[in-house]
């Protein structure tokens, strides 16, 4: 009877069990053994390995809430994770050698973000600058004066959410 509901536990928590075995004990191990090897192949293997396992828990903390809603996630991702570590799968060093080396020894040159550029950012002042000397120009300090105390009035009043009339715009 007792032997029954433990091994009902572990059937039921297989991947809680073989996860951190699978994804952790044994990889931890194997960097540690290729450490002390002079083969690259194994060095690259494991590294590639924890890059992957880095962006799979990236991945998971970002999109746990949407990983809950498929009770399958667990068993995907051990069978992936045995697929990257398992020696005879060479998981890891398959998806370095088909995407990951690719990509990084021909990078993209497409522009993800548009960011317009000036050709000689010193050449010119500021455009609030230049914005601000020709109101001075046209309309004299004290016209600008009043217009940065009126802004700020009506800055406060937004934050504290009350209106405020001045007596110039408002004159009878």
């Amino acid at each position: 009877m007792g032997s029954e509901n433990f091994l009902t536990v572990v059937g039921k928590n297989f991947d809680v069990f073989a996860g951190p075995l699978v994804a952790l004990v044994y990889p931890l191990y194997a960097s540690i053994k290729a450490i002390e090897t002079k083969s690259q192949a194994d060095d690259q293997q494991w590294l590639t390995y924890w890059v992957l396992y880095s962006l799979i828990t990236l991945f998971e903390l970002t999109f746990s809430k949407l990983l809950e809603w498929f009770p399958i996630w667990p068993y995907a991702k051990l069978i992936a994770t045995c697929w990257l570590v398992l020696p005879s799968f060479n998981g890891a060093a398959y998806v370095y050698k088909h995407f990951i080396r690719p990509f990084y020894m021909h990078p993209q040159t497409s522009q993800i973000w548009y960011i317009p550029r000036k050709k000689n950012i010193f050449s010119k002042p500021d455009d609030v600058l230049t914005a601000a000397e020709r109101y001075i120009e046209e309309h004299g300090t004290e016209a600008f004066e009043r217009m940065i105390i009126r802004a700020n009035r009506e800055a406060m009043a937004r934050r504290s959410n009350y209106m405020i009339f001045d007596r110039e715009d408002y004159g009878y």
